[in-house]
């Protein structure tokens, strides 16, 4: 799953992971990010921090929070590359932290290295 604000990043990702066979889904904020997970959930997440009504700490933090999908790999997109925003995301519960723009070789090395192709 890809959870961004920006059409631009969730078709950008979308694109490139189902080129290597992954299915994805979208959603655009954390509050459509939680019921899509509920209803289907996903085998890793990839979440914007940046975002309206439902930051990507506070999503992560309620994932993370949920004992059904505590195990779910979380991933932070930022723009942000700093150590505050990197810990920020540790102490909510993600698991690895990307920069935006990322390139196609960080997106699938960090699906790879958190998920077996299912």
């Amino acid at each position: 799953m890809v959870i961004d604000d920006s059409q631009t990043i969730r078709r950008t990702a979308e694109t490139l992971l189902a080129r290597e066979g992954y299915q994805v889904s979208t959603a655009q904020d954390g509050f459509e990010a939680l019921a899509k997970i509920a209803d289907d959930p996903p085998d890793l997440i990839f979440i914007d921090i940046m975002m309206p009504r439902l930051d990507g700490y506070q999503a992560c933090a309620l994932i993370k929070g949920n004992p059904r999908f505590a195990k779910t790999p979380v991933i932070m997109l930022s723009s942000k590359d700093g150590l505050f925003d990197r810990a920020r995301g540790r102490i909510v519960g993600s698991d690895e932290y990307l920069t935006k723009p990322f390139t196609k070789d960080e997106l699938l090395g960090a699906v790879r290295s958190h998920t077996a192709r299912k």
